[in-house]
């Protein structure tokens, strides 16, 4: 894991005046998986804004190669290789597949989607179709497959099985880790606990804003006051 990859240091973000992250730090090394879980609530989804630059921090520091990058525009830390998938998938419905995947390419970059097609064969059979035509589970991969066209270093992914049927979910999960096993780092925030402690390398679990707990899935497994406390429904 390496310090200077993915760093957020003591981050407190607002809304208004709502206090809503406080004094949040977490890193994720480069080709890392790594899940973020809690109750709805708890200050992952804002956790990922922050570090996108939706919502930015009041205080504290976000680095990304050991350059900050809090305080900078969405676009420009999109620029540098942070990815990111927002929960609600914000894809264009008037426009087709492949319209959807050209916005989602950096400047001078090649429509080039062999490499998406390989993670879903599915978008390749619905290239010209309208994306507000697809199905919830198609939305979902047109949604990540936009986003990796830009060949981002940093994958942020909040909730990818939201409201997908079981199938679909699984389908979501080995793409997760088919995209880690090739080399992809992953920040993923998902309420499917069991996708999380399948695929990620360690795991923070929020509530409230704050941090209660850093592990590997592993160690979350045995943690049943954790569980309780901050994951139990």
């Amino acid at each position: 894991m390496s310090n200077d990859f993915l760093d957020v240091n003591s981050i407190n973000t607002y809304y208004g005046d709502a206090h809503v992250i406080h004094d949040l730090s977490l890193e994720v090394g480069e080709g890392e998986v790594v899940g973020l879980v809690g109750r709805n609530g708890a200050g992952k989804t804002t956790t990922l804004k922050s570090i996108i630059g939706l919502q930015p921090p009041r205080t504290g520091a976000i680095s990304f190669k050991g350059e900050q990058i809090s305080g900078m525009a969405p676009e420009d830390i999109y620029r540098r290789g942070i990815g990111y998938i927002a929960e609600d998938r914000s894809i264009f419905p008037k426009l087709t597949v492949r319209e959807n995947l050209i916005v989602g390419l950096s400047s001078g970059q090649d429509p080039e989607f062999d490499e998406i097609f390989d993670y879903f064969p599915r978008l390749e059979e619905r290239l010209d179709q309208k994306a507000g035509t697809l199905s919830g589970g198609e939305q979902q991969m047109l949604a990540i497959g936009r986003v990796l066209v830009s060949d981002p270093e940093v994958l942020l992914i909040d909730e990818p099985t939201e409201g997908l049927m079981p199938t679909l979910v699984d389908k979501i999960s080995e793409v997760v880790a088919q995209l880690n096993e090739d080399g992809q780092t992953i920040l993923l925030v998902e309420q499917n606990i069991d996708l999380v402690l399948n695929n990620a390398d360690r795991v923070y679990v929020m509530s409230h804003g704050e941090r209660q707990f850093t592990g590997t899935p592993e160690e979350l497994r045995e943690n049943e006051e954790i569980i309780d406390e901050h994951l139990a429904v």
